[in-house]
């Protein structure tokens, strides 16, 4: 969808502008008139012959492209342009579907948080506090946390399962601490205190406890909640980039649009050529597509 409507913005600027353009460079039919206007002026011995041409033409106020930049389609409006609307179609439209995700985004995160308090961390108590996203991205990867404290009292007794959140902190601090992860030094050693604060600082507490265990079901379930969360927070992101995207092409469209009327062309070049095309980037099973627009100017002699 954004391939398409970047595809969209393209056409809708370059397609009039170019137009507007030759209309303003365009040198008048042969034998074509102006119409001139006579005027008496008071006391004068004849008519005064004066050119209405340029008042046939719409005025080109300097603030266009910054209304434009602010509001997309106003500073059109204000140069009499029907694309303005389709700028403000466009806006408007947008706006509705980054409201749309990240309406999407946030019902499915308040899901899976439900899961995790409601299932994996109900059976170590009814502490319902949100934690990071880190720690929600652990619970997809991991079927349990683990204890913080193996042996409650006296010093922490890290948690050595390996297949738990916290064993596997446990081995990778003592994997960077440790001169050999699998002999431990004294504890009062600064080896093994670095290793034991690397691990106080990651590890999970009691209480943001999880179990998923024979509870696999509501696992997968919030594995493929987390993913729809994640896709509706991405198309908010890409929605926020096409926005700014309609900003910027309305603002390079009244400046131009002004430039053309007020001196007949954009500083002192033409266009000359502009060419379109789709490519293929990355891996080809995931489809990514890249749009590329090249124009090209000639400075006027």
């Amino acid at each position: 969808m954004a391939l398409a409507v970047a595809m969209a913005f393209a056409v809708l600027i370059i397609c009039p502008l170019l137009g507007e353009a030759r209309a303003q460079q365009a040198p008048d039919p042969v034998g074509l008139v102006r119409p001139t206007a006579a005027t008496w002026e008071e006391g004068g011995a004849g008519p005064t012959v004066r050119d209405t041409t340029a008042a046939a033409v719409s005025p080109a106020p300097w603030w266009a492209p910054v209304a434009s930049g602010v509001v997309p389609g106003t500073g059109q409006f204000a140069l009499r342009q029907q694309r303005s609307v389709a700028y403000a179609v466009a806006e408007a439209f947008l706006i509705l579907q980054y409201v749309a995700a990240r309406r999407d985004g946030n019902r499915d995160r308040s899901t899976y948080r439900d899961l995790a308090a409601n299932v994996a961390r109900k059976p170590f108590g009814a502490n319902a506090a949100v934690g990071p996203w880190e720690y929600y991205e652990a619970m997809e990867k991991f079927l349990e946390s683990g204890a913080y404290d193996r042996i409650p009292g006296g010093a922490i007794d890290p948690e050595t399962d390996l297949t738990t959140y916290n064993g596997a902190r446990w081995l990778l601090a003592r994997e960077t601490y440790w001169r050999n992860p699998t002999v431990a030094p004294s504890t009062s050693s600064p080896e093994y205190q670095r290793a034991l604060a690397f691990y106080q600082e990651r590890a999970v507490r009691d209480g943001f406890r999880w179990s998923w265990r024979d509870a696999q079901l509501q696992q997968d379930l919030y594995r493929q909640t987390i993913a729809a969360s994640n896709r509706s927070y991405q198309r908010a992101v890409t929605m926020t980039g096409l926005i700014a995207l309609n900003h910027l092409a309305s603002l390079i469209d009244g400046y131009v649009s002004v430039r053309v009327r007020r001196y007949g062309g954009v500083a002192a070049s033409r266009v000359q050529r502009v060419t379109s095309n789709v490519a293929l980037v990355g891996d080809p099973a995931r489809r990514h597509l890249v749009w590329q627009t090249h124009l090209q100017l000639a400075l006027r002699r």
